[in-house]
Order: structure tokens, then sequence, then C-alpha cells
């Protein structure tokens, strides 16, 4: 799934984060995402999991230490840069196409440009016969579609997703996870996916950063062998099993780390 030659697509050294009169969240942080990776990040509460992606996406400026996106800073590089959030974020009085439609509308598209860019999308989602409804018409599952569709219709190089999938039942949620398989093998981004699952992280990745707390720094790195595609079968892999066995316990060890 990575292409290793060549520099990083994402290049993360000595990254800190505080606040005013507070510990830092984040310290002496650092890590590489090679493109076509697809890279979950676990840790305990507070860690500050939800603080590097906004870091990385430019929503937060660093107290110190650097972020690189192919070799430019977060705010230069936000062009390429999709970010998907813990809810869905849908604007109620818009419809489904139009919701699709906002992030076209900041990079100054026409609506002749926008159309055949958001039923392309809808289509890829599966959405394409909901584009006229509004959020109150749609299932949990099916606005989480939305969101996904609004941040792919820029077609990203970098899609960043901060617990997307963590209000959804388990089906949905299983189902989600194979969807956005299906769509990096279709679109070739890469992500940065932060979730509390660690069945979910072995799924769908090809490494998974283990995070440590107080202050936030990387405690470990696994990789995940298992090739691409992926189906719901390899869920029933014994291999699978004793990977979610290994990666929680690395999770155990980093919340007792001091």
């Amino acid at each position: 799934m990575a292409t290793s030659s060549g520099p990083p697509l994402v290049l993360v050294e000595d990254l800190s984060k505080g606040y005013a009169n507070s510990p830092r969240t984040i310290e002496d942080l650092g890590f590489r995402v090679e493109t076509g990776d697809f890279v979950s990040v676990l840790g305990p509460s507070g860690c500050g999991k939800s603080t590097l992606l906004k870091l990385m996406a430019g929503l937060s400026a660093a107290s110190g230490g650097t972020i690189r996106i192919d070799g430019m800073s977060p705010t230069a590089a936000r062009e390429f840069i999709s970010f998907i959030f813990q809810d869905a974020t849908l604007l109620p009085w818009r419809s489904v196409a139009a919701n699709i439609a906002l992030a076209l509308e900041f990079e100054g598209l026409s609506r002749a440009e926008q159309a055949p860019r958001i039923e392309s999308v809808l289509r890829l989602v599966g959405l394409g016969h909901v584009a006229g409804f509004y959020p109150r018409q749609l299932s949990g599952g099916m606005k989480m579609r939305v969101s996904i569709a609004r941040a792919l219709v820029t077609t990203p190089r970098l899609l960043l997703m901060d617990e997307p999938f963590g209000a959804l039942d388990e089906i949905t949620r299983n189902h989600l996870n194979e969807e956005v398989l299906r769509l990096k093998a279709s679109q070739n981004w890469t992500a940065i996916f932060v979730t509390h699952s660690v069945p979910e992280a072995v799924f769908l990745s090809n490494r998974i950063l283990v995070m440590r707390s107080n202050p936030g720094a990387i405690a470990c790195e696994i990789p995940i062998p298992f090739p691409f595609p992926r189906t719901a079968a390899l869920r029933r892999d014994p291999e699978y099993l004793r990977m979610i066995g290994l990666v929680s316990e690395a999770l155990a060890e980093a919340r007792l780390e001091p």
C-alpha cells in the first residue's frame, strides 16, 4: 500500500503543543507517513490524538517542532488535505448535494463545475439516490457517508479522520470500514485515522501508532501485515485476532507509562 521511495508525504519532528498555565498536551512527538499509508493512531483519552490531527490540518499552531506535508507547512498544504470530524457536521438547511458542494464553493468553483464532481462522489459512496434529501431524513451511517463524500469531492492527497465512526453501531461501523478501504483503493489517498477501537485500527491500517499521555508522545509503532484489499472475512482470521491482542497489550502498556 505505501510507497517508500523518496521523502515521506508527512514528516513530524519534535512536535509539542501546550496552552498557557497548563502542562503540554504533546511533547517531542515524531513520526513519518509514506505516500499510500493508512496509519491509525490509538491512545488513552486525553493523550492528544485529536490535537495532533488539528495541528496537521493547520487548524491549530504548534508550540514547537515541525510538521511537513510534502515538504510544506500544514497551512501551505491545505489545498490537498481533507478532514473528517467525529460528527458529520452537516448543515440541516442544505440538501445532501448542497452540503457536499460547500467544499467546492470554498474553492471558488461555479455551479456548472461543481455538478459533475458532486454527482461522481455521490455515486462513489452509494448515495446518488438521496442527493436531494436533507440531513434529518438520513440515518447516522448515511450522514457519515455524506461527510466522507464532502471530504473526497476535493480529491485530497491526505485524508485526516478523527473518530468518524465512533457513534455508530458495530454493523454500520464495520460496513463503513470496508467502504473506506474501497474508496481509498479507487482514489489512492493517504490516511491518518484516529480511533479508540483496536479492531477497527487493525482492520484498516498498514501501520498503527500507539500514543502515551502526560504529555502525549508516540509509545510504539506496530506494522499490520495483512495484504490489501481486505474484506469482512479478515475479521474471522486467527491472525487478525492475534494482532488485536498484540495492539491491545501495547495500548495497555502505554496507559501505564508515567
